[in-house]
């Protein structure tokens, strides 16, 4: 038995935030029940590089049941209200006021509904000057300061996948597990509140604690630790490799066995994690020396064996064909409207289960099938489905 076998979710959702959240919760068991416009999440339509599909929506929306339905409309009502008698979660990244205004606030649904918890993403929270902005992934970004810190010296950039809105799913999913734990014990549900800005300035506390108490920011390296030397890409004779010394153990084992000069230990240019990071140009400069004769397959052995971390510059067709999750049996194949497609287990394991991994449903695929379960019958389905409401 999975974790939330037995546990209904209930999701109005589109784009990136709430869907990865439900996502997760449909591998670890919970019959999500996804709500979408007749013309679908518009995440559908983000590209095509999937069988015809959208990339992104393929990758967040397996396990999932679709139904289709215009919560605006009279007749949705009726149909929420038997959805929600036995569901455990609802989830909504809605626009701004738009869950409340349709009834859907965990205050207006408490007393009816005690045991729900009811799961709120928003862009800014649901107070304050921005609490009406519409807030996009991008946007967090710039707002929460982590493009600041993020390219290089000259040009500041985004991060290159939707990281607001995966910290941002990640927190909202964090927050109903441990809602559901709470409700185990007290018997009543929860109202939890994730904003997207709140996830990213939890991310960028390092930077702002750096700035608030010592008055400088990180400065931007495309590859290199801001804060540490040696960590990031070094040249070689025939590429570059990636590795990092986090410690003054790693540091005297590196020259003594890597570098093959253990006088450089204690160089006073290098000699503390301070030192290495204010020189770090002449102390690149020694390394790249170093490694000029070497390719970088035998720099790596190299740093294997002095037990140095290191990695692989890998690009997108790398990590799919990577060795290791090969290896580990991490991928498995769903279906999608439009053919099977290879997926990843989750990055949480258990030793007795294993993820659901559902197939990836086309829009409102299940709508007949759950207004069934909730006790409609033909003629009132097809009834809703020709009043629009589904």
């Amino acid at each position: 038995m999975r974790p939330l076998e037995g546990m209904r979710v209930v999701s109005l959702e589109h784009a990136v935030a709430a869907p990865l959240c439900s996502r997760h919760l449909a591998d670890l068991g919970a019959d999500v029940i996804k709500i979408e416009r007749a013309e679908g999440d518009f995440a559908r339509n983000y590209d095509s590089y999937v069988h015809g599909q959208s990339s992104h929506f393929v990758w967040l929306n397996r396990g999932k049941r679709s139904i289709t339905l215009d919560v605006k409309h009279p007749a949705a009502g009726e149909v929420l209200q038997r959805l929600l008698a036995g569901t455990d979660v609802l989830l909504q990244n809605l626009a701004p006021g738009a869950a409340a205004r349709l009834g859907l606030s965990h205050a207006a649904l408490a007393p009816a509904h005690p045991k729900l918890v009811v799961c709120d993403i928003s862009g800014y929270g649901e107070s304050g000057p921005f609490a009406q902005k519409k807030a996009y992934d991008l946007l967090i970004q710039a707002e929460s300061g982590l493009i600041s810190v993020t390219g290089s010296p000259e040009q500041p950039s985004r991060v290159g996948i939707s990281i607001a809105d995966i910290a941002t799913g990640m927190y909202a999913l964090s927050g109903i597990l441990a809602a559901l734990v709470q409700r185990g014990r007290t018997g009543v549900g929860a109202n939890v509140k994730i904003a997207m800005l709140d996830a990213l300035a939890e991310w960028m506390s390092q930077p702002m604690l750096r700035w608030a108490y010592a008055g400088s920011a990180p400065p931007r390296s495309p590859g290199a630790h801001p804060a540490i030397a040696p960590y990031g890409p070094h040249r070689t004779g025939d590429g570059q490799v990636i590795f990092g010394i986090q410690n003054d153990r790693e540091w005297t084992s590196f020259c003594t066995n890597v570098l093959r000069r253990p006088e450089i230990r204690t160089d006073p240019r290098f000699l503390t994690v301070n030192d290495r990071r204010d020189n770090r140009e002449a102390l690149t400069a020694l390394i790249e020396d170093v490694f000029a004769p070497m390719t970088s397959m035998e720099v790596v052995a190299a740093l294997d064996a002095a037990g140095i971390a290191n990695g692989r510059l890998n690009e997108p067709k790398d990590v799919w064909e990577h060795t290791q999750l090969a290896a580990r049996d991490k991928w498995r194949e769903v279906g999608t409207p439009n053919g099977p497609v290879r997926a990843l287990l989750p990055p949480f394991t258990f030793p007795d289960q294993e993820a659901a991994m559902g197939d990836v449903p086309g829009i409102g695929q299940h709508t007949d099938a759950i207004l069934r379960d909730l006790g409609f019958d033909a003629q009132a389905i097809a009834g809703l489905h020709a009043a629009g409401a589904v």
